[in-house]
């Protein structure tokens, strides 16, 4: 197979793969020789009728060691877009060669080995990354972070296996170590495993740094909360206007502050109930979304504030109520002053959220878990969870059987078991020249 691995022409360079067991034969071809590996040497391309194609960099990888894990070339043409059109055609002409799929590439690569899925995984939201949070947890997860903690466990766990089966099967042969206790020595390593896979669990999940964090403004009508969702954005999302209840409906943006993927939803005026029905569920979706959001900043007076774990009390529209007693009263009472109009207190909410949002990611070196990884996780740490004072903590048949269906339940993470499905959903994600 080949395909065009880099940007849509044109460019600068242009890097076509050819990936396969033709792939010597298609660079041969093209070339008429295959350089040294692994080091890139100048040739003139020519199609089959010899008329040329271009000078380009050749490159050829002889596999296993490849990217896919099969004979790898590259070539690196001019990036025009009739060179590149020139030199697909050419290879779409030579027998055995067709253009690859979506994902393919990367496909190849975990159904020979060179990754596993977790890696895939990582290197699909690299690809998607827009803010520097997205690339950062992308990375960790393409270059094996999640894997390798996965691989530990597993070793541990073949270790724990082994000392139960030797127990079970072998406690009458002299060379097997064995003894009084072996039960209770399983189960405290498995204890220790179910303890560490809780602190991976405890993490924020990895869908909140690639979807963005939720922010919800949220107050009472004409509290300043289009104002200020457009203040934050810098550009007219919401219609502001002085008649209470304008907005019906949650208008989110997405938004990235100091590198971290936002979305900030205007709601509609909470008050106890709406001059309309339309109104009146705009109201219902405004505490939906307030009950649902990681983040809220609250426009209103203190006392009305909704019970969530992480709220920003702002006291809005500062140019309006400056000298008012009872105003100013109230606004002591809130986190910061602010008014959109004038931009007083911009900055401060800007670090405050960027504050607020960074105790909602992991921290520099931890990786976050998708869904789909956390709940394999999570039935591994269930299986390894057993009350010490149950008659299964002493049965090492059952605590067996017990690490048999902890180990299946992490090699879903990486992708060694029941996975196909899946798998097509997954690398459909790809570019066609990845």
């Amino acid at each position: 197979m080949f395909a065009l691995s880099s940007g849509i022409p044109p460019a600068a360079i242009a890097v076509v793969r050819i990936s396969g067991i033709d792939a010597a034969k298609a660079l041969q071809a093209l070339a008429g020789r295959l350089p040294t590996p692994r080091r890139a040497s100048l040739a003139r391309l020519t199609d089959t009728d010899g008329g040329a194609l271009d000078h380009a960099l050749i490159l050829w990888f002889p596999g296993p060691a490849t990217a896919t894990g099969e004979d790898l070339a590259e070539l690196h043409l001019h990036g025009g877009r009739a060179v590149v059109a020139a030199v697909e055609a050419a290879l779409a002409a030579m027998p055995g060669l067709r253009r690859a799929e979506a994902g393919e590439f990367t496909r190849r690569a975990f159904a020979n080995g060179r990754i596993d899925l977790a890696e895939a995984e990582g290197l699909a939201d690299l690809l998607a990354a827009e803010t520097e949070s997205q690339r950062v947890q992308a990375l960790d997860h393409a270059s094996g972070h999640v894997s390798r903690a996965v691989a530990g466990w597993q070793a541990r766990l073949l270790a724990l296996m082994a000392a139960a089966e030797a127990e079970l099967n072998f406690a009458d042969e002299d060379d097997v170590e064995v003894g009084e206790g072996a039960a209770q020595r399983v189960l405290g390593g498995m204890a220790t495993l179910a303890g560490e896979m809780e602190e991976w669990l405890a993490r924020p999940a990895a869908e909140v740094i690639a979807e963005g964090l939720s922010v919800v403004i949220a107050g009472p009508p004409n509290a300043g909360k289009s104002t200020l969702v457009n203040a934050l954005a810098k550009r007219e999302l919401a219609i502001v206007s002085p008649v209470a209840g304008t907005t019906r409906d949650v208008i989110e943006t997405p938004l990235a502050l100091d590198g971290i993927a936002m979305r900030f939803s205007d709601t509609a005026g909470i008050r106890g109930e709406g001059s309309d029905p339309i109104e009146t569920i705009g109201i219902d979706r405004a505490r939906a979304a307030v009950e649902a959001a990681d983040i809220l900043l609250w426009l209103g007076p203190p006392t009305l504030v909704p019970d969530h774990p992480r709220t920003i009390l702002v006291a809005a529209q500062a140019d309006r109520w400056r000298g008012d007693a009872a105003a100013e009263a109230e606004a002591a009472r809130c986190d910061l002053t602010l008014s959109a109009a004038t931009g007083e207190g911009m900055d401060r909410l800007h670090h405050m959220i960027v504050a607020m949002a960074r105790t909602l990611l992991p921290r520099e070196g931890e990786a976050a878990l998708r869904q789909r990884q956390r709940t394999a996780l999570a039935e591994a740490r269930d299986w390894l969870t057993v009350d010490p004072g149950s008659c299964e903590a002493g049965d090492l048949i059952l605590l067996a059987e017990r690490l048999r269906l902890a180990a299946t339940a992490l090699d879903r993470i990486t992708g060694r078991a029941g996975v196909e499905d899946m798998l097509d959903a997954l690398f459909g994600r790809f570019c066609i020249g990845k």
